[in-house]
């Protein structure tokens, strides 16, 4: 359940670091917003912190071992893939190995997250059918049931 909490917590300093970017969101407000917990907390929230560019969170994601230990991972980070997208991904293959764990409470919360998932992925294809961008259909879908998650 710690290993789920602590990416959760890392992938909303991540998502706040990317979503704040070019805004005029001070530094000092950018760390009240982040949790204080997980693998990047502190050295890497401090790093986060002074990002200013996009290139410089998946940087600073690249050099931290919670996400280098994931070779997938790794390699997805140096290609031009979203880094959005990487962490969901990252969070249903977790979530999906959490599934498989016995007498516990984390197969509840990993249950709730691969659910919450869906529902994102149905918003996502309400959004393209709406703005007639069906080509892009695939660019944002995660999958939640397939055999190369695991």
């Amino acid at each position: 359940m710690t290993e789920l909490l602590n990416f959760d917590a890392d992938r909303r300093a991540v998502n706040i670091t990317i979503n704040s970017l070019g805004t005029e969101l001070s530094r000092d407000d950018r760390r009240q917003l982040f949790p204080e917990f997980g693998n990047l907390y502190p050295v890497g929230h401090r790093a986060l912190v002074s990002c200013d560019e996009y290139d410089q969170v998946r940087s600073v994601l690249a050099e931290n071992p919670a996400f280098t230990a994931s070779p997938s991972l790794l390699n997805k980070l140096a290609a031009e893939t979203a880094v959005e997208k990487l962490l969901n991904e990252e969070e249903v293959r977790r979530c999906r190995l959490t599934l498989e764990k016995n007498f516990q409470y984390a197969g509840f919360f990993a249950y709730m997250k691969l659910k919450e998932q869906e529902l994102k992925n149905m918003m996502w294809i309400a959004e393209c059918i709406s703005q007639q961008q069906k080509d892009r259909l695939m660019d944002g879908l995660v999958q939640v049931n397939c055999a190369s998650c695991t």
